[in-house]
């Protein structure tokens, strides 16, 4: 017999005086993640702080190159949010999302320029004493584009490249399309693994390739310059531009960690863990492995999209070295370092290294000396970076993130000497409780 004690008592509630836990309340988002509060917190007193002390509204304490260097930075976080989700939780290793990323910058850089060139052609026609003609001014820009490339036409890409709502439409269409097009064709053929992370890696030196072309319309190798340049807003200040990006990009980086917060949360986030821990068991079970996967890669594609539309002006200049594949594997390692499985974790990371990147590329810090070598840190800044992601891959696998679990002391289940499973350092009791 089963004694009293070991009977399990729920609380009592509604007619039947029972309320067993199918029927019990669901907790919030912010219930089931606290960082979420925290982080969303963190970032608008960082927001606030930046603003005051910019030159645009405030002391003047923070230049305007170094307010443009934290709204890229910003980007980059928005990024690797959208890698954490597809590596981190999904197990999907893409060492080509900054392909989407860079995509999303050549859309509105084609505005940019078309512009802002269309501006300078209009003002220079107007002082020769007759009206240009539509013909004239069509021609005077597509001049002042593609001279430097040999060449006085227009290209058919840049047909809509007039309108900002429509080339806005083409930073997600053109990015997500690619990318719906090629996971349809590796998930349906169920390439996993290494072999994926090669042909998104394939894919975007292909890409690469082909834009380095002077004939792929997008000017070869000089690329799009002079994007910090907003047309119609001439006698505006950089300084306010610069935080206006600024703005707009923590309000963006808010709202990704919001929606891939309640993406993970749920049902959703449930399924894509298991997906990475086991995915053949996931199959069996029903459920759709390739479609969760499309849809994955094609959300994270539209999110760094996003991103690149918000970095490129900030940056002033897109050429096709940004969509080499080694600027996806620096997001991996950003990724890496600070803590895959983790979105805040992702956020650290990226923003950790960007702004060492910057303080290390900049020249500023003197170079040491070691009798006849002088050590330079332009020069050695990416074998600091590779010595980073190797120390901690091997003695800090859950990266920079995993300082926080310490805090909270969120601890590694005792299995009892079982495992944990493929990934030992996913925590998976402890997710299977969001």
């Amino acid at each position: 017999m089963t004694s009293p004690s070991s009977v399990r008592k729920y609380p009592t509630g509604g007619a039947g005086g029972v309320k067993p836990p199918a029927f019990t309340d669901s907790p919030s988002l912010f219930a089931r993640n606290p960082s979420v509060l925290i982080f969303i917190a963190c970032l608008a007193a960082f927001t606030l702080a930046v603003t005051l002390m910019s030159e645009a509204f405030g002391a003047g304490v923070i230049s305007t190159s170094f307010v443009k260097t934290l709204g890229k930075t910003l980007c980059l976080c928005l990024v690797a949010l959208a890698m954490d989700l597809i590596w981190g939780y999904a197990g999907i290793l893409s060492l080509g999302h900054m392909a989407f990323f860079a995509l999303g910058g050549y859309m509105i850089g084609m505005w940019l320029m078309y512009a802002r060139t269309e501006e300078i052609v209009v003002t220079a026609l107007s002082q020769g004493g007759l009206p240009a003609t539509p013909e004239e001014i069509s021609q005077g820009i597509a001049t002042q584009i593609f001279g430097v490339v040999g060449s006085s036409d227009l290209p058919l890409i840049w047909s809509l490249a007039h309108s900002l709502p429509l080339q806005l439409s083409l930073a997600l269409a053109v990015p997500g399309t690619l990318a719906l097009v090629f996971g349809w064709l590796a998930f349906r053929s169920r390439v996993t693994g290494v072999y994926l992370s090669i042909l998104t890696q394939a894919m975007t030196l292909a890409l690469a390739l082909y834009l380095f072309q002077n004939d792929s319309g997008l000017r070869g190798n000089n690329g799009l310059s002079g994007l910090q340049n907003l047309p119609g807003l001439d006698g505006t200040s950089q300084d306010i531009v610069s935080i206006w990006f600024f703005w707009a990009s923590a309000l963006a980086l808010g709202l990704g960690y919001l929606t891939l917060s309640w993406v993970v949360s749920g049902k959703f986030g449930s399924v894509i863990r298991a997906i990475r821990d086991d995915e053949a068991r996931v199959r069996f079970l029903g459920y759709p492995v390739e479609v969760y996967k499309l849809f994955l890669f094609t959300l994270t594609a539209l999110i760094a999209a996003i991103a690149g539309v918000l970095y490129y002006p900030q940056a002033g200049i897109i050429n096709p070295a940004e969509l080499a594949p080694i600027a996806s594997i620096y997001l991996a390692v950003w990724v890496a370092i600070g803590g895959r499985g983790r979105l805040y974790g992702a956020v650290i990371g990226a923003a950790f290294v960007s702004l060492l990147s910057s303080l290390f590329t900049s020249g500023r810090l003197p170079d040491i000396a070691f009798g006849p070598v002088a050590l330079s840190w332009v020069n050695w800044w990416l074998v600091i970076l590779g010595l980073a992601f190797v120390a901690v891959t091997l003695f800090a696998p859950k990266g920079i993130g995993g300082l926080f679990d310490r805090f909270q002391n969120l601890r590694t289940p005792d299995r009892k000497g079982a495992p944990l499973g493929p990934d030992d350092g996913s925590l998976q009791e402890q997710e299977a409780q969001q």
